[in-house]
């Protein structure tokens, strides 16, 4: 019962990837950064090398895994309560990303911790289009909206707080895949919604947003929706977000086009790290 770590993104998706895959929405962030290693390397999200890691129960199947991608904090997927302890002797942590209750299991011993941030990831259940709808159009996105889109994820990144990276081969890469949604009100684009690429029959909707002369009047309810319905219409059998706990607009937004919660996700930092 022993936690592996390795940086070969192979070697960590042949022992873990089908465990990964059987929960998709928990470990769905952990799919995803993996998938990106696998297409672009181990540099993709920064100079670090990655860290991976995975977890065996006494009946030698994985119950744990995590990704680290430096200098981000090291994500958790799904960890079995007893894997929480053996994690903490191997990994020296100061700093992750967790569901709620493996996060406050890990940070049980950590007096004074801060949890920097609070999310619920959502499921959509059956997809309700607003109605009214909003003025205008869906469509997917152009290589003509290529520098509006890059300017748009840095205006995300920036009033979320997130790291910036990859800007541009995020938007290119959705842009080919079709995976880019740009709302359009009277020849004006006025919100976007973008879409992970699909794995283990999951999406997850990302980059959701609108300028804020243009907030207020429904245009990311409705690009959300259609970027889902396309996605599901694309063969995704689940389609998931994340929301900011602390913001009752958008959490109130997704639920009522038919995303409901399953689980919340938390950031913790030790005290004085």
């Amino acid at each position: 019962m022993t936690w592996t770590f390795t940086d070969d993104v192979d070697a960590f998706l042949d022992a873990a990837g089908a465990s990964l895959a059987a929960r998709p929405a928990e470990n769905t962030l952990i799919l995803t950064i993996s998938d990106t290693l696998r297409r672009h390397g181990p540099h993709a999200y920064g100079e670090g090398v990655p860290l991976l890691g995975w977890w065996r129960g006494a009946d030698g199947a994985v119950a744990g895994a995590l990704v680290q991608t430096p200098p981000h904090p090291p994500v958790l997927g799904t960890v079995a309560p007893e894997a929480v302890g053996p994690l903490a002797a191997a990994l020296p942590l100061s700093r992750f990303s967790a569901d709620r209750a493996t996060a406050e299991a890990l940070a049980a011993d950590w007096p004074g911790h801060r949890i920097e941030e609070e999310q619920r990831l959502y499921r959509l259940g059956t997809l309700v289009p607003p109605s009214p709808a909003p003025a205008g159009r869906a469509r997917r996105a152009a290589p003509a909206d290529r520098e509006l889109l890059v300017r748009w994820h840095l205006d995300f990144a920036d009033e979320a707080g997130t790291p910036v990276g990859h800007v541009e081969r995020t938007v290119d890469e959705r842009t080919a895949s079709g995976t880019l949604t740009v709302w359009e009100d009277g020849g004006a684009r006025v919100s976007m919604a973008g879409v992970s690429a699909l794995i283990a029959g999951t999406v997850r909707v990302v980059g959701v947003y609108t300028p804020p002369e243009h907030r207020g009047r429904g245009y990311a309810a409705a690009v959300t929706a259609e970027a889902s319905r396309a996605a599901m219409a694309a063969g995704a059998r689940e389609v998931l977000l994340f929301t900011d706990l602390t913001n009752p607009t958008s959490n109130g937004v997704y639920r009522r086009i038919g995303f409901r919660p399953v689980a919340d996700r938390l950031l913790v930092r030790a005290a004085g790290r």
